[in-house]
């Protein structure tokens, strides 16, 4: 019989980062997988602020997240409408040494793999302009602007790794999911790169990665999967009692969506059922139907004799997982659609056998 995965709960954000913090002190790498809402960038952000705490101010965190983002934003030049330039934060710590450290070429390095466009940074006025062939001035995408971004994080994780002098105090680096709408050929690009960055022989700084993105999140694992330095955990905030729990994966092929599976059923078994479990449930629905090679979520529903329940499981699915609900304000299911969510549930789990150790 396998071990049974370890599960730790938190009642305050405080004892998950002591418990994050003493994994990395022993670990180079912390893995954390955890959906939108479980409060992943406070997290972030939570764990760089206990570093300064315990420096006398001084930070020991390198971290990249949404607040990461917002140390860029856009001149448009809305008087004439031709000098476009993204605007750096100059007061952040997270450029120093910009200029002496000649950012554009270490920067170039990394976006060429990912982009068409140019750039060139002028470090008098702390702005960056941004070219494609013979034009000038452009404003790039958002998605190529967090590209961009993204590039400059990693030419500066590239200087904390080689020791420069700016970022000697860098001890840890935490990055929480670094590139939204990504499509699955740049996913891939991007975690593959991050690990030969991050696992080079001669990195000495720890690392913590949290994200919501499946396919991201699964390579970084499979990428790190003789690692014997790293801790690999699926992280849940109950949003009625706040309480996080801490789900290791090491001991058991166990990752997120099984994970996931676990609390779909115990919410069928309590009866605590909000209107977002069937997001949850439609998401594994899907990811099932591609590993078996069909063409719709529909085809993992089972089927009856007449299909009426068929169709009308796969139609309820497919209203509540695109209605008009929060994910972060739950709303309790109808008891109607609670009895429709346990069917569904149940005769997906009779259909698709799952490790009886887990799932009794």
């Amino acid at each position: 019989m396998r071990n049974k995965p370890k599960i730790r709960t938190y009642k305050t954000m405080r004892g998950l980062i002591n418990r994050l913090r003493g994994d990395i002190s022993n670990q180079d790498f912390v893995l954390l997988f955890a959906y939108n809402g479980t409060g992943k960038t406070r997290l972030s952000m939570e764990f760089k602020e206990r570093g300064k705490k315990k420096n006398n101010g001084n930070p020991d965190t390198l971290y990249f997240n949404a607040f990461t983002e917002d140390l860029f934003h856009w001149d448009n030049d809305l008087e004439n409408d031709s000098e476009r330039k993204l605007t750096l934060n100059k007061y952040s710590k997270f450029f120093e040494g910009l200029k002496e450290l000649e950012m554009d070429t270490r920067i170039r390095r990394f976006l060429q793999r990912y982009a068409d466009f140019d750039f060139r940074i002028d470090y008098e006025d702390w702005t960056v302009s941004f070219s494609r062939e013979d034009t000038s001035d452009i404003k790039i995408s958002r998605g190529e602007e967090n590209m961009f971004i993204w590039c400059f994080f990693l030419a500066i994780t590239q200087l904390a790794i080689d020791g420069q002098e700016a970022y000697k105090w860098v001890k840890n680096i935490y990055i929480d999911d670094p590139i939204s709408s990504l499509d699955d050929n740049n996913a891939i690009a991007v975690a593959s790169h991050l690990v030969r960055l991050l696992n080079s022989p001669d990195n000495k700084i720890k690392t913590v990665i949290s994200s919501h993105h499946t396919l991201f999140f699964n390579v970084i694992c499979n990428e790190l999967k003789k690692k014997k330095g790293k801790k690999q955990y699926f992280l849940h905030r109950d949003r009625e009692t706040n309480i996080y729990s801490l789900q290791s994966t090491d001991d058991t092929p166990q990752f997120y969506h099984v994970a996931m599976l676990k609390e779909l059923q115990k919410a069928a078994e309590s009866g605590d059922l909000y209107t977002y479990h069937f997001n949850i449930l439609r998401n594994l629905l899907e990811k099932t139907a591609t590993f078996h090679g069909f063409s719709n979520f529909s085809d993992c529903i089972k089927q009856k004799d007449d299909d009426v329940d068929g169709v009308v499981h796969a139609r309820i699915i497919n209203l509540l997982s695109h209605g008009n609900y929060s994910l972060f304000e739950p709303i309790e299911m109808l008891e109607e659609n609670k009895e429709y969510f346990c069917n569904i549930l149940r005769d997906f789990m009779g259909n698709y056998q799952f490790n009886p150790d887990i799932f009794p």
